[in-house]
């Protein structure tokens, strides 16, 4: 059914414009909409798999006739004896041009043959007893378990196996080879696939309990802390380390206070992550060369941190590996120690491998060479904290007589998500040659769907999963994954009004606390409550006021007999001229109260002069992270609403909801997964949405600004970003493509041109 009304109005879904298509379905949800020939209540239907149309809520399945719209004669009156047709008011939607985009299926340009790479090599006594286990190698698996000794570098591509090569490659060497465990280093990236890896060797043949423990295996942090502590253990008591990111923020910000950075206005935060990408890049202080004001500020920052760590003896976990590289370097005798120890080392991540990291292994492994290095540079995303995909890139520069074992064959994904992965991520120029092979086909084919903004893109997604839960589905198949956890604002909101259970990355920011945000929506409560000591806290770095003004403004509202805003026309600086903008600015913030959310923000934006807060204060230096965005996102939310008294109870609720979502994750298992593509690196899903496909979120326009100046190495990392997302999925890929983004018209992501344009053969 295209009709339904709202009050006494007729609304033609063809004839009505295309931003109005959330609105309706927010209307129908609210019981606003009836059906023009029954009366009963109806709602919008707003998928992906479908045209929107209305349906009756008490009875879906039901549908009236569509009513015919008769075309109404002009009324005509004369006027100085002319026959003029007489305007009247228009009942009925206009046509508009923009109308509901249909799904399109991205369809194999290859077709599918099931490949017999699965068989295991029968030579091979202990293979065969590990394939009588369920442990199934397949020609590419087997290669690299059994060639233990010299360099080797596996290639494991999305769902190929990898830690069941790691293992099998361990319990060959225990087993088969005989080679003491003490002479094994197994490094992880995380501790909780270490503890994985041990769990399944304990289900291996002949693989004892004793071999397993005197394996060395753990994250690189904690291999070589242990070492640290048996060397220098009293200068790297666990007591001296800063374990939370607390401590290191207040050392930081204590830094700041010298050149006058306001805990309000710089992202501490950020410059912490900046700090951990210099030491595991081993540039020291001295070494730094800011590129930017930005990068100034944090590496006196750094500075200052460096030397306050060492007057208090103190160490980050950073600290750890560039200690011991530190300490292996300068002492030739306990380096051979070492390296006589040490025989074979097994690498899992070995895309995701720093620079301190990567002289390390070199350093321990310069005697025998034999490190078995497993990763897959077409999954290194994380060159933001230091990771060099290079180091896999140029394996055999450092390890010239590397063997080379690619394992291609995909156990996750079907045969379409393969083909289209593969088709996406062959676009990149710096990488090693792949392709890799499904072992099934699901006869689903990858899907692009064409919301028109956020909210609506929100709506598609959560209407589509609670189809296919009706259907038979569980929570816990489905995944919505974006660039940042900012983009997850609306699919977090539309998630939290329905029934569904849901669960989100614990360190993510809920949007209404991001530090920019809060300080909008401080002007807005201050509007309401001139008395919010929070909000007139909150609001005094953007109209450059510090915080010790607080006080007089409390004795001057007392004296004056006033509010606190009111108290802000009567303080008097330094400035005759800031004393004017104060002025202006209490009657503008008199005034946020009466217009729409929207309209309120862009009078702080502009009249303000919040934009130019940002500018000033830096906000818009660090380019991943930009303070207008967080400004864009506010508005694209504040649009639903017709009140500042709604909005700022929809924002608080959301926080509140924010909070008791992580509260309740770890009791819900079956639960639709909300994460960031780089958490979600690792995991699978049997059904994955990927949202805002568009340029300027997927590629960031970071990585569209470096291109335009010649450089393609962020682009590239984009792209494995989106191949890693596309890659978590068994069953069904679903990427949306919002036809606006930020309030303006976005365009489609490079990225799916090439799949866009395929025909099938």
């Amino acid at each position: 059914m295209k009709t339904a009304m709202h009050q006494n109005q007729r609304i033609v879904l063809d004839q009505i414009a295309r931003e109005q298509y959330q609105l309706l379905y927010l209307q129908g949800k609210n019981g606003e909409l009836s059906c023009p020939v029954c009366s009963e209540k109806v709602r919008l239907f707003l998928g992906i798999q479908e045209q929107p149309y209305f349906y009756h809520i008490k009875s879906p399945q039901h549908t009236c006739p569509e009513p015919i719209i008769e075309e109404m004669e002009p009324v005509i009156v004369e006027r100085n004896g002319f026959r003029i047709p007489q305007g009247r008011t228009i009942i009925e939607t206009t046509k508009n041009t923009s109308l509901f985009s249909p799904a399109k299926t991205i369809e194999c340009s290859i077709s599918f043959k099931k490949n017999e790479g699965a068989n295991q090599l029968v030579h091979d006594s202990y293979l065969r007893e590990l394939a009588s286990n369920g442990v199934i190698l397949d020609k590419s698996q087997a290669a690299a378990v059994v060639e233990t000794e010299g360099s080797l570098l596996v290639l494991a591509g999305a769902g190929s196996g990898k830690t069941r090569v790691l293992t099998a490659r361990t319990a060959y060497m225990l087993n088969v080879k005989k080679i003491d465990p003490r002479n094994i280093m197994l490094v992880t990236f995380t501790s909780k696939s270490a503890g994985e890896m041990k769990n399944r060797l304990t289900t291996y043949p002949q693989i004892k309990k004793d071999q397993i423990n005197n394996l060395v295996t753990g994250t690189f942090h904690s291999i070589f802390y242990r070492i640290l502590m048996f060397h220098e253990g009293s200068n790297w008591s666990s007591e001296r380390l800063l374990k939370k990111e607390w401590q290191r923020d207040k050392i930081l910000k204590e830094a700041g206070k010298e050149i006058d950075l306001s805990e309000k206005e710089f992202s501490y935060d950020l410059a912490l992550q900046q700090i951990g990408f210099w030491k595991n890049s081993l540039l020291f202080p001295h070494n730094v060369k800011p590129e930017s004001e930005w990068e100034e500020k944090a590496a006196y920052l750094y500075k200052k941190y460096e030397e306050y760590k060492a007057q208090k003896g103190l160490f980050d976990f950073d600290d750890m590996l560039i200690g011991c590289y530190q300490l292996l370097s300068s002492s030739p005798s306990l380096l051979e120690l070492y390296q006589n120890r040490f025989h074979y080392f097994l690498i899992d991540e070995f895309q995701d491998i720093n620079k301190v990291q990567y002289e390390l292994i070199k350093l321990l492994s310069g005697k025998y060479k034999n490190v078995c290095a497993v990763g897959d540079d077409d999954q290194a995303i994380y060159s933001f904290r230091g990771s060099d995909p290079s180091y896999l890139l140029e394996f055999e520069k450092d390890f010239p007589y590397a063997k080379l074992v690619s394992l291609d064959q995909n156990y996750r994904s079907s045969h379409e998500i393969v083909s289209t992965a593969n088709e996406m991520i062959m676009k990149n120029k710096v990488r090693r040659l792949k392709k890799m092979k499904a072992q099934f086909e699901s006869g689903t084919s990858p899907m692009l769907f064409f919301p028109f903004d956020e909210e609506e893109e929100a709506t598609m997604i959560v209407t589509d999963i609670q189809e296919k839960i009706v259907q038979g589905a569980k929570p816990s198949d489905f995944a919505i994954l974006y660039r940042t956890n900012a983009g997850s604002r609306a699919v977090f909101e539309r998630l939290a009004s329905s029934n569904l259970p849901f669960k989100i990355d614990l360190d993510s920011e809920a949007f209404y606390e991001r530090r920019i945000v809060k300080s909008v929506l401080a002007f807005l409560k201050i509007s309401l409550d001139e008395d919010d000591n929070q909000a007139l806290s909150d609001i005094l770095p953007i109209l450059f006021l510090s915080q010790t003004v607080l006080k007089d403004l409390k004795a001057e509202s007392i004296l004056k007999d006033c509010t606190y805003l009111e108290a802000l026309s009567h303080i008097k600086t330094k400035h005759a001229f800031q004393e004017k903008k104060l002025k202006k600015a209490v009657q503008l913030i008199h005034s946020l109260k009466f217009p729409s959310p929207i309209k309120s923000i862009e009078i702080i934006e502009k009249d303000l002069g919040f934009l130019d807060f940002l500018k000033k204060r830096g906000n818009e230096s660090n380019q991943q992270d930009k303070g207008s965005d967080d400004l864009k996102d506010l508005k694209v939310a504040a649009k639903g609403f017709t009140s500042i008294q709604a909005f700022l109870s929809h924002a608080e609720h959301m926080s509140a909801m924010n909070k008791e979502i992580k509260n309740l994750s770890k009791h819900f298992p079956d639960a639709v997964s909300l994460s960031t593509i780089h958490r979600a690196k690792g995991l699978e899903y049997k059904n994955v949405y990927i949202i805002g496909a568009v340029d300027g979120s997927l590629p960031h326009d970071y990585a569209l600004d470096s291109s335009r100046n010649g450089d393609f190495a962020a682009l590239e990392e984009e792209r494995r970003l989106f191949y890693v997302a596309m890659t978590r999925a068994k069953h069904e890929l679903l990427i949306s493509v919002p036809q606006n983004r930020r309030g303006k018209k976005a365009n489609p992501s490079r990225f799916l041109s090439p799949l866009m344009k395929k025909k099938k053969n």
